[in-house]
Parts: C-alpha cells; sequence; structure tokens
C-alpha cells in the first residue's frame, strides 16, 4: 500500500488514478463476505440504476466496457440466481435482465455494504470540501471531452 507521503509526491494523475484504487479496494473487501466480485457488484447497481429490465448492451454501455465483457459475469449472476435474462420483445436479437427476487436481496446487500464503506471513507470530509471536490471533478471530466 502506498504511503501518504508518496501519494503526496504523485501528480494529480496518478493521485486520482491511486485514489480509485483504493476507493475499489475498500469496496471489493466490504463486498467479499457476499461473494461478489467488482465486475458483479458493479452490474447489479448500473442494473438498479438504468433499471430492470436494460438491456444487455445498455448495461455495457453505462459500465464503460464492450458487450463481450459483460456475458460472463451476466451468465455467473444469472447462474447465482439473481439476474434473468430474456429476449427483448422489440428487438428479438437483444436481451432485457431484471432482477430475482434474490438478486433484490442481494442488490440491497451491496448497496448497504457500499454507503458503510463510503461513510468510512468520507468520514472526515468537511460537506463543503466534498462538494467543491465534485465540482472540481465534474469540470475536470467535461473537459477531458474539449481535449482534440
Amino acid at each position: 500500500m502506498i504511503s501518504i507521503e508518496c501519494f503526496d509526491r504523485l501528480p494529480l494523475g496518478l493521485k486520482i488514478a491511486s485514489l480509485d484504487r483504493h476507493w475499489r479496494a475498500q469496496l471489493d473487501a466490504a463486498m467479499q463476505p457476499l461473494g461478489l466480485t467488482q465486475s458483479r457488484w458493479a452490474v447489479l447497481l448500473h442494473l438498479e440504476r438504468l433499471g430492470d429490465g436494460a438491456t444487455q448492451s445498455a448495461i455495457a454501455n453505462d459500465l464503460g466496457i464492450e458487450l463481450p465483457s459483460l456475458m460472463r459475469t451476466l451468465e455467473n449472476l444469472e447462474a447465482a440466481g439473481l439476474l434473468e435474462r430474456r429476449r427483448c420483445q422489440a428487438d428479438r436479437r437483444a436481451r432485457s435482465v431484471t432482477f430475482t427476487p434474490a438478486g433484490r436481496t442481494a442488490l440491497e446487500q451491496v448497496r448497504e455494504r457500499v454507503e458503510t464503506a463510503r461513510r468510512c471513507l468520507l468520514a472526515d470530509v468537511d460537506a463543503d470540501d466534498l462538494r467543491a471536490f465534485e465540482r472540481v471533478a465534474r469540470r475536470i471530466f467535461l473537459n477531458t471531452h474539449r481535449i482534440d
């Protein structure tokens, strides 16, 4: 694990990358008792955000990954009884994804663990500082789309 002294010497881009890795590691540790890897719990959260019946391709797009990369995770979640996939009525080539009752239970556990981890990670962060950080992160994100 990187020390705070090393972190302080990193350029901003590497600080952001390091923060992302450490944040995800904390969430992964929180999900371990549920037996969910990052790729699996992330799919559950993204499906919740998109809504039951979202297509596989919409989930992949929302995650920022290619559809083939998502397929194994969906197969595993379906085999675990957490999700169901069905052919879409409007487009027979597409499949929609829905939660099973067990998937809804797992989602609630994931949400609780994410919130607990979030509270721990942001424990000593002032609300105004957090809002400022979010504004700056948003501005940097928007700027990434302006670079040619």
